[in-house]
């Protein structure tokens, strides 16, 4: 009597790490660091009584339309525009990394040579969550620059909690997928980690705090700088895999 054939053993694959569509995605992600460069520029032409300060100014300030009182603070921000600008610019590039960045390459990003297995569920999932959840930050943050704080819209403060909270879940779910494939993981999970915690604070607190502008600043920058690391190492693993696919049709049509 002869025995069922045993079904041959899944073989592991790399993702199309190579692809245009996956380079493009890496870089951005992470162009949210212009964000930084955008801030610096705005609080200098701060047109206010007082100079800004970050420990207390809240970031939503520098978009402000209008100078005046606004809840109770003096705002005047006369590159507002440019704040504004950036806040969009930065969401696009979020939104445009969930769209174009394989879960597949996710799950293998942070580790050279690493490839997907097959029937692993768990990290599939993980990754497919990442960019759900790093697409709705981006339209967040979107929002916050598309409706300033100062034209009487809740939508503000909604697009601001959608980029806080879902850009934090989506570093510590990142980070956890990443902490077998390289240190940068932890970096990505205190990221969230530092994000949410802030998060809860402020919501705690009602942001009634000595210095809210550093609460929040806790609360986004980490986000920022998590989601800019991320890419950064995607961009490398598209990189090597680019550089390694041209020496390879390279070295195959040499005489």
């Amino acid at each position: 009597m002869r025995s069922a054939p045993t079904p041959a053993p899944a073989v592991a694959y790399l993702p199309d790490t190579a692809s245009t569509r996956q380079y493009i995605g890496a870089w951005s992600v992470l162009s949210v660091l212009q964000y930084f460069v955008a801030e610096t520029a705005v609080i200098g032409a701060w047109g206010g009584p007082q100079p800004y300060d970050r420990r207390t100014g809240y970031i939503s300030d520098l978009g402000a339309l209008n100078c005046g009182i606004y809840d109770g603070r003096d705002v005047c921000s006369p590159l507002h525009w440019l704040m504004n600008a950036s806040f969009v610019v930065q969401g696009l590039g979020m939104l445009l990394g969930a769209l174009l960045l394989g879960s597949g390459l996710l799950c293998v990003a942070a580790r050279a040579g690493a490839r997907v297995q097959p029937g692993r569920r768990k990290p599939w999932l993980a990754a497919v969550w990442v960019r759900i959840l790093t697409g709705t930050a981006g339209a967040g943050t979107m929002m916050v620059g598309l409706v300033p704080e100062d034209v009487g819209s809740g939508w503000h403060f909604i697009g601001a909690l959608m980029y806080f909270l879902a850009g934090a879940l989506a570093l510590l779910l990142l980070g956890a997928l990443w902490l077998q494939q390289t240190p940068l993981g932890w970096f990505v999970l205190v990221c969230g980690l530092v994000s949410l915690a802030a998060l809860v604070t402020g919501g705690l607190t009602g942001m009634d705090v000595p210095e809210p502008g550093t609460l929040e600043r806790l609360m986004g920058y980490p986000v920022t700088v998590g989601v800019a690391a991320a890419g950064l190492v995607i961009a490398q693993r598209v990189h090597r895999q680019r550089k390694e696919g041209r020496a390879t049709v390279t070295s195959s049509i040499a005489p």
